[in-house]
């Protein structure tokens, strides 16, 4: 007789070990961070071992996918990192005014695609992590068109609760696309 599971248990296995292992007190920037972190490991635990399948769509209409999710996420990072605190002249690799949903229409199972946005995810991820450990403070400030002034600590929560929203699209997908649950 198989065991019962519960839905929502860890994923087991070496890449979860200290996925959430942080500190829960102490420093603002190392907690922020870590949390980021966190949540940037479950959604390439959400997608491992997947090929073209990262590809498939939701449910029509949806054009939502794990691989639209990392490319929009790729842009998310660059958005508010290089964007808006780093002050750099950096389009989007994705999606345009042109095509704004550009980053979910665009994923496709060709060759190289996942490869290509993961690529540019981790690209964006590192400069993040760069730029964070190389601020003076959390009140580094950005200016962006649609919040104004933004702070660096506002940046970090904001990423968190983005990564995280899209973590439990992530969830359904992954399900969908082979039954894997976990977080």
């Amino acid at each position: 007789m198989t065991e019962l599971r519960r839905r929502a248990e860890l994923f087991a296995g070496a890449e979860s070990e200290g996925r959430f292992g942080g500190p829960t007190t102490g420093d603002e920037r190392r907690m922020l961070a870590d949390m980021l972190a966190a949540q940037r490991t479950t959604l390439e635990m959400k997608c491992s071992g997947l090929g073209p399948e990262l590809a498939l769509r939701a449910v029509e209409p949806s054009t939502l996918s794990l691989l639209g999710l990392v490319r929009h996420l790729a842009d998310v990072e660059r958005r508010w990192f290089r964007q808006v605190l780093a002050g750099e002249d950096a389009p989007a690799l994705y999606s345009s005014p042109a095509d704004p949903d550009g980053d979910f229409d665009g994923a496709s199972a060709a060759p190289g695609a996942a490869e290509a946005a993961w690529q540019a995810w981790r690209d964006e991820v590192a400069f993040a992590e760069r730029f964070v450990t190389g601020a003076p403070h959390l009140d580094v400030e950005g200016y962006d068109e649609w919040r104004g002034t933004v702070s660096l600590r506002w940046v970090l929560v904001h990423m968190i609760e983005e990564y995280a929203r899209h973590n439990g699209h992530a969830d359904l997908l992954r399900e969908r696309i082979d039954g894997a649950t976990g977080v």
